[in-house]
């Protein structure tokens, strides 16, 4: 039997024992081997970066609150200013309610003029129509009809020997003209300037009279040819300088572009003192022989362009924002942790 084994195996040893040329021993023995060695050295080498990818994937996930971060701190800001409007609406209330004071010749411009803003004054004097300025366009709606036209800034002079009248001069903000009525109140100053240079009708007399005509007769043309002064009564608001947005244009004084107030400029290029003070009538007193200017009225000094109920407005709009987009950064996120 044993005999008969290696007969049956001898055949098969020898197979083994001849190298075949197709294919070696070497390649099924070693082949398996270095196939394995690459795959293991690859996947060693993508681990880093699988980590990576994960670790910047969460960080990018927190990302997605940013905006609900930044609509809750607008609306969150907007409470505050709302709070600083209706602190500010009061302060200006209240200074409108006091006693207003009288501009006469024992006041002093060298006191600090920002204590008296928003505060009621009156005072007296003549206008210098000659030295109006224009602040425009400045649009004004009656009975659901825009009309264009302008603010008209007037220096209000002193009157000499008169105790109730202003000591210095101050620029009085009358109210809106339409743009024909400046137009038409240039055009009488330009004809109000032609006949300047003609002499005045004593100059004349004097030079071809004696001097008992001269004697007998000055006191009666000087008094003739005198101009009545009408004092001019201004109930007003001291103000200041308006602040304009980054829309509006600069002024341009020697073209006389004016699209803002500003006190000092405006001072400048009327020939007064920087610190002059600067008031806006509130006397309604509107005529039909005289509409214009149409002086302001009071509750437009105590309104913002935007009042505290605006702000109101915009913390709600603010926080639902910031509600919606929170509400589509846990709803994007929500799957992912669901399959882990």
């Amino acid at each position: 039997m044993a005999a008969s084994l290696s007969k049956t195996l001898k055949p098969h040893i020898f197979f083994l024992l001849i190298p075949n040329k197709r294919t070696p021993l070497q390649t099924p023995l070693f082949s398996p081997l270095t196939s394995f060695e690459r795959t293991l050295s690859s996947s060693s080498s993508s681990l880093p970066s699988q980590s990576q990818e994960k670790q910047s994937g969460r960080w990018s996930r927190w990302l997605l609150f940013i905006p609900g971060a930044i609509t809750f701190g607008l609306g969150t800001w907007q409470i505050f200013r709302r709070q600083e409007k209706i602190e500010m609406v009061d302060y200006r209330k209240k200074r409108l309610e006091l006693e207003p004071i009288l501009l006469n010749s024992t006041f002093s411009s060298n006191g600090d003029l920002g204590s008296l803003e928003f505060r009621r004054v009156i005072c007296e004097g003549v206008f210098n129509e000659s030295k109006s300025i224009y602040i425009g366009p400045r649009s004004r709606s009656i009975s659901g009809v825009t009309e264009n036209g302008y603010y008209v800034v007037t220096p209000l002079m002193p009157i000499a020997n008169k105790s109730d009248s202003v000591q210095l001069p101050i620029l009085v903000n009358r109210g809106w003209v339409p743009r024909s009525w400046r137009n038409k109140s240039l055009g009488d100053l330009q004809d109000g300037e032609k006949p300047s240079d003609i002499p005045s009708p004593d100059v004349g007399e004097n030079e071809g009279s004696s001097w008992w005509r001269f004697w007998s007769k000055k006191p009666k043309v000087i008094t003739d040819q005198e101009p009545s002064i009408t004092p001019v009564k201004v109930i007003g608001v001291v103000r200041g300088s308006e602040k304009p947005s980054i829309f509006v244009p600069a002024n341009d004084p020697s073209s006389g572009q004016w699209f803002f107030v500003d006190v000092p400029e405006i001072a400048r290029a009327t020939g007064l003192a920087e610190n002059t003070i600067y008031i806006e009538d509130i006397n309604d007193n509107v005529s039909a022989s005289q509409p214009y200017p149409v002086p302001k009225d009071v509750t437009t000094l105590i309104r913002h362009s935007v009042m505290p109920q605006d702000h109101l407005n915009y913390t709600l709009t603010w926080y639902s924002l910031s509600a919606a987009v929170t509400f589509m950064a846990v709803k994007r996120l929500m799957p992912k942790k669901s399959r882990r």
